[in-house]
C-alpha cells in the first residue's frame, strides 16, 4: 500500500471548531518536499482557508528527525540528467518550471494565509523546509530546531523568499546565512525573526489540547488568533534552552559582509581567523561552495531589498529554472547526494572566476509579465 504523501487530520475544539492538521510524510528522506506534498497541501489549505469550522492549521513532519529537509532536489537532479525514454528531460525539461512553481505559489498562500497557521519546527528545517516556515503565523521552535539554508552546497542560492526575508535581518547577516549556509538554533531564529515562540519538544501534544481546549469566539481574524496565543502561552518557555550563535558575533559579521560586493565578502569570511567553532564551520561550507551561488546571494538580496515578496518569488522563479538549465546544481547535487564524493567539479574555480556574462545569461527572462506562471501572486494580499 504506497503511503500518503501527506497526512492530514482534523482535531475538534471545545467550541465546535477543528484544529487542521497536515503532516509531510517522509520520514526517510527527512520530510524533503516533493511535487506532490506541494500539490496536496496547497489543495488542503485552499479547502481549510474557505471551512469555517476550521479555526487554525497545524504543519508538522513526521519522524523525530526534520520537519523539512528541504526541496525534492533529487526529482530536479533526475529531470536535468536522465534521457532516452525519459520525455522532457534534459536540461530543458519542463519539471523544474512545473516544481518551482508549485513550491513557490504553496509558500507565499502561507504567507497570505487568512487563518492562524503554527509550524511545528521539531528538528531539522532546510530549504524548502524554511519556505514553509516562513510565512506561517506561529513558528514554534524546541530543543532540537536546527535551520539553515545551505543552497551554496549544491549550486543554487536561497530561494523560497529568502530574497525577500533575509533582508529584513540586521543588516550584513542575511546574506552572511546565505553564502556560509550557517545552521542556527532555536535562539538565534527567535533572535533573528525567523522564529516566533520556544516549546519544548515533550510539550507537542499538550499544545495540541490546549489549541483543542482554546475559545476561539466569533471566528473573526482576531479571535482565531487570540485563542491560538492563549495555548501557546501556556506551554511557551521564555528562556530556550540553545546559546545563541549569531547574536555574540553580530557586530563582526557586519564588519565581514558589510558594504562590500561578493567577491570581497567570500575573501574577508575565509580570510578570519576568529576562534570560535560555530564560524570556523561555515568557512569550511562557504570554502567548499560554489563560486557562482555566492554570487547569487549577493546579486538577489541587492535586487530585492525594497521589493514585494510577490516580485522576490516571481524573480526567483525565473533564477531557479535557468540555474536549472545553465547553473551548478547539477553537479552539486551529484556530488553531495547521488554519488556522494563530496567532490563537486564547479564551473568556476573562485568567485573572481566568475564572469558577468554568466551572471546576465543566469538573470535572462523566461516570461514576460503577462506570460510569467506567477504573475498573478500580490493581487492585494495582506503578507503575514
Amino acid at each position: 500500500m504506497t503511503e500518503l504523501a501527506v497526512i492530514f487530520d482534523e482535531r475538534p475544539t471545545r467550541d465546535g471548531g477543528r484544529i487542521g492538521v497536515a503532516t509531510l510524510n517522509a520520514p526517510k528522506s527527512l520530510n524533503a518536499l516533493t511535487l506532490t506534498m506541494a500539490q496536496q497541501l496547497m489543495a488542503k489549505l485552499d479547502a481549510w482557508a474557505v471551512d469555517r469550522s476550521i479555526v487554525a492549521v497545524w504543519l508538522e513532519g513526521a519522524g523525530e528527525k526534520a520537519f523539512c529537509a528541504g526541496g525534492d532536489v533529487v526529482a530536479l537532479y533526475r529531470s536535468m540528467t536522465e534521457e532516452g525514454e525519459n520525455r522532457g528531460s534534459g536540461r530543458d525539461s519542463v519539471f523544474a518550471e512545473t516544481y518551482f512553481t508549485t513550491e513557490y505559489r504553496l509558500d507565499y498562500r502561507i504567507h497570505t494565509y487568512p487563518k492562524p497557521i503554527l509550524l511545528w519546527g521539531d528538528g531539522i528545517i532546510m530549504g524548502g523546509g524554511l519556505g514553509l516556515t516562513a510565512g506561517a503565523s506561529h513558528r514554534i521552535v524546541t530543543e532540537t530546531t536546527r535551520i539553515a539554508m545551505p543552497e551554496i552546497t549544491i549550486g543554487l542560492y536561497p530561494d523560497i523568499g529568502a530574497s525577500w526575508f533575509l533582508n529584513r535581518m540586521p543588516p550584513g547577516i542575511g546574506a552572511y546565512l546565505g553564502i556560509t549556509g550557517a545552521q542556527l538554533n532555536a535562539r538565534d531564529a527567535l533572535d533573528l525573526g525567523m522564529a516566533d515562540h520556544f516549546v519544548p519538544r515533550d510539550r507537542r501534544e499538550a499544545l495540541l489540547e490546549a489549541l483543542g481546549e482554546g475559545d476561539f469566539g466569533a471566528r473573526t481574524p482576531r479571535d482565531l488568533r487570540d485563542g491560538v496565543q492563549v495555548a501557546i502561552d501556556a506551554m511557551e518557555e521564555r528562556s530556550p534552552a540553545p546559546q545563541a550563535q549569531v547574536w555574540p558575533h553580530l557586530d563582526h559579521i557586519q564588519k565581514l559582509v558589510g558594504q562590500v560586493d561578493a567577491p570581497t565578502a567570500v575573501k574577508q569570511i575565509l580570510r578570519d581567523t576568529r576562534d570560535d567553532a560555530w564560524l570556523a564551520a561555515n568557512r569550511t561550507r562557504l570554502e567548499a561552495g560554489s563560486p557562482l551561488s555566492a554570487h547569487l546571494v549577493w546579486l538577489m538580496l541587492d535586487r530585492h531589498r525594497l521589493t514585494s515578496l510577490a516580485d522576490a518569488f516571481r524573480d526567483e522563479l525565473n533564477l531557479s529554472v535557468q540555474c536549472c538549465r545553465q547553473g551548478d546544481i547539477a553537479e552539486g547535487v551529484r556530488a553531495l547526494l547521488i554519488d556522494k564524493d563530496k567532490n563537486p567539479r564547479w564551473r568556476h574555480a573562485d568567485v573572481d572566476s566568475v564572469p558577468q556574462a554568466d551572471l546576465d545569461a543566469l538573470m535572462r527572462p523566461l516570461w514576460d509579465s503577462e506570460s510569467h506562471p506567477l504573475r498573478d501572486l500580490g493581487t492585494g494580499e495582506r503578507v503575514n
